[in-house]
């Protein structure tokens, strides 16, 4: 029998319409707080974030940023998409949990829309919540479709820091206390063909690389190494994993990074952008060579209905807004903007779309404070590189000041 109303609390049946008063912090307080209860895993600059819209994001003091970070690479479509937020809550007044056990047509329509931008053969997906469970579990499934367990990965790789991603991941920094990690992962050259050709044996399940390495300093890999890697995969019955996490969803010019790289994965793990800031990944593979048996891997909030519903607007503001192509042209604009800075302190620039690295020959850290007193925020990779993620909606003019403003701060050093 169907329980009556009276059966529920009062705040069950009215809750759709209380209204509760949120306490509003200083920024001291926020600072205090998040300080005394920090685990100690991050190094925070001294802003906080309160709200943001396009490549704009303002703090607590109600000074606006020109974002350049875009959110470690979340923010493709921009801070709070007007379509991406909206579709988000009319979410909310149907329906926010519905496991994998059951069908949900959010979920449905998102797989189906995914998988139609991807080629014909790349036909699987698995949902989860972050980029480091989209490699352990692209790890998971080379193993169990291949029958064999070694990964081969690339020195200066970012795969994440969950166990089994922290073991593709190069830099010792990140490694070190941890051990033992996941068994048989090794790691050769960023471009050394010649080792792949001797790691690669009989007993590897999978490569993985990064078409653009991006914690590294925005490393390009080579298209010879591009072309081997698939060459002794499929040669040898060991499967290509690219991790898209952060060059996907029009990052690099292109929809996915393969693209421009004439590549096709055999497994391709997604993250980031992909839910325009909502916690979503996915791994994507070939039909062809199987599927997960039930009860092998599972993921409680993976394809959630809020989620799915947030991908799939994400994906329709990139194909209305033409933001792969803007990408594509603004990554250019920008890219020849700093190459004509002239400073005996750029080592190099490096990038493809608008994921570019600018490579110092001077610890990065003075530039970014600079930037950040001008109102530009920017990312770091490693101590000289500055890394450049700025949401694909920036514009020709803020490309501009920060140009501008990079010029400037380099004069200002070199005086």
């Amino acid at each position: 029998m169907e329980p009556s109303l009276d059966e529920f609390s009062e705040v069950a049946r009215t809750g759709s319409d209380q209204r509760v008063e949120m306490q509003v912090l200083t920024y001291d307080e926020i600072v205090e707080i998040e300080d005394r209860h920090t685990s100690g895993a991050s190094v925070k600059r001294p802003i906080a974030l309160e709200r943001g819209l396009g490549s704009t994001v303002w703090d607590s003091a109600g000074k606006a940023y020109l974002d350049f970070t875009s959110g470690q690479g979340v923010a493709n479509v921009g801070h709070n998409h007007p379509f991406v937020v909206q579709a988000i809550k009319d979410q909310l007044d149907k329906l926010l949990v519905c496991a994998d056990a059951f069908y949900h047509s959010e979920r449905a329509q998102l797989l189906d829309e995914l998988l139609s931008i991807t080629p014909a053969d790349i036909s699987q997906a698995f949902l989860a919540n972050s980029g480091a469970e989209a490699v352990e579990t692209a790890f998971k499934l080379a193993r169990v479709l291949t029958g064999k367990t070694g990964i081969i990965a690339l020195k200066r790789a970012f795969h994440g820091r969950t166990t089994g991603a922290l073991a593709a991941t190069w830099n010792p920094r990140y490694k070190n206390g941890f051990h033992p990690l996941l068994p048989d992962v090794v790691h050769i050259g960023y471009d050394a063909v010649d080792d792949l050709d001797q790691a690669l044996d009989g007993n590897t399940a999978a490569v993985i690389i990064e078409l653009i390495q991006g914690e590294a300093g925005i490393w390009p890999l080579a298209p010879e190494m591009i072309s081997a890697a698939s060459r002794l995969c499929r040669e040898r019955g060991a499967l290509l994993i690219v991790d898209e996490i952060q060059t996907g969803f029009g990052r690099t010019g292109s929809m996915f990074a393969y693209e421009w790289a004439d590549l096709v994965p055999d497994i391709m793990c997604l993250g980031k952008a992909i839910a325009g800031g909502l916690p979503m990944s996915a791994v994507l593979w070939r039909g062809s060579l199987g599927r997960f048996d039930p009860g092998t891997h599972g993921s409680t909030f993976g394809g959630f209905p809020l989620v799915s519903a947030a991908a799939r607007a994400v994906l329709k503001v990139i194909h209305e807004e033409q933001l792969v192509q803007r990408s594509a042209q603004l990554g250019d604009y920008l890219l020849r903007g700093l190459t004509a800075i002239d400073s005996p302190l750029i080592r190099a620039i490096r990038g493809r779309g608008l994921m570019v690295g600018i490579d110092l020959r001077i610890k990065a850290a003075p530039v970014v404070r600079g930037l950040t007193e001008k109102g530009i925020l920017v990312l770091r990779s490693g101590s000289t590189i500055i890394r450049l993620l700025p949401p694909l909606v920036v514009t020709k003019e803020e490309i501009d000041r920060l140009v501008s403003a990079i010029d400037e701060i380099l004069k200002d050093i070199v005086k």
